[in-house]
C-alpha cells in the first residue's frame, strides 16, 4: 500500500493494485512541472470539492484512464457536464459509503466552500474515510478545523492527509488539533506551498508536530511513502 504525492492536494494511492487519485491539479502547478500527467491511470478519481485547484485535470485523466469519478452529488453533476459518462460517476452524499475492489470509501464532513470553475453550484465540500486491507485512511480535502472531526476518533485511522497551508484551509496549528481530534499519529501534509499565501516553513511545521508526539510527513512532489 503506497501513497505518491503529485503536489498541492493531489495524492495517488496504490491499494494493493487498485489505484486511486485524489483532487487532480497538476498541469497548472509550476511545482509539479516534472509530473507526466499522461502516465497517470487511476481506477478511481475522488474529488473532495469542485474548486479549480482540485479538479483541473480531472477530465483528461478520466478520459485516458476510464476511471470511476467519486464525488458529492452536485459536484458529480458538474463532472458529467465535462463529458464523463453517467455510468462513470459515483455521486454520493454525507454518510454514504461505496464499496470497490480496494475496500470501502465513506463521505465525511469538511468545512469549506464549494463552487465549480464555471461558477455553478457544486454542493458541499467533503472528506473521505477509506478502509482497505485492514487499514483506515482519512483524506480531509480542503477543510477548516471542525469539531465534527472528533466523530472519527474511534475509526482507528492509520494515516491522515490533512491540509496545513492555512489561509484557505487549516494551518499547521489547526492541523495538529485535528490530528488529536481524529486520534491519528501519522499525518501527511497537503495543500501547502503551491501559492504564496500557503507557503510554510517545513522544518518548523515538522518540529511542531514532533513536539506533541505526532509524525508529519511532507513528501517531495513525485515521491512516495509506504502506508
Amino acid at each position: 500500500m503506497k501513497a505518491t504525492y503529485f503536489g498541492h492536494s493531489t495524492v495517488h494511492l496504490d491499494l494493493n493494485g487498485t489505484r486511486i487519485l485524489f483532487d487532480p491539479f497538476i498541469t497548472p502547478n509550476e511545482l509539479a512541472k516534472d509530473i507526466e500527467i499522461g502516465s497517470i491511470n487511476p481506477h478511481y478519481i475522488f474529488l473532495s470539492h469542485c474548486h479549480g485547484d482540485h479538479v483541473h485535470d480531472m477530465a483528461q485523466i478520466q478520459q485516458q484512464s476510464d476511471a470511476q469519478v467519486v464525488a458529492i452529488v452536485e459536484t458529480g453533476d458538474w463532472v458529467q457536464k465535462q463529458g464523463v459518462p453517467e455510468d462513470k460517476v459515483t455521486a454520493m452524499n454525507f454518510g454514504g459509503t461505496m464499496n470497490g475492489g480496494f475496500g470501502s470509501a465513506k463521505i465525511v464532513y469538511a468545512l469549506h466552500t464549494n463552487g465549480a470553475p464555471d461558477g455553478s453550484y457544486a454542493g458541499a465540500p467533503a472528506g473521505y474515510l477509506l478502509k482497505s486491507q485492514g487499514k483506515t485512511i482519512y483524506f480531509a480535502g480542503d477543510t477548516a478545523l471542525t469539531l465534527e472531526m472528533q466523530l472519527l476518533k474511534d475509526e482507528q485511522i492509520d494515516w491522515a492527509f490533512l491540509p496545513i497551508g492555512g489561509y484557505f484551509t487549516m494551518d499547521v496549528n489547526d492541523a495538529i488539533q485535528a490530528a488529536k481530534l481524529i486520534n491519528c499519529q501519522n499525518i501527511i501534509g497537503i495543500h501547502y506551498n503551491t501559492f504564496p499565501p500557503i507557503k510554510i516553513d517545513e522544518a518548523d511545521a515538522q518540529k511542531r508536530f514532533q513536539d506533541v508526539g505526532l509524525n508529519l510527513h511532507l513528501l517531495e512532489i513525485g515521491s512516495s511513502i509506504d502506508l
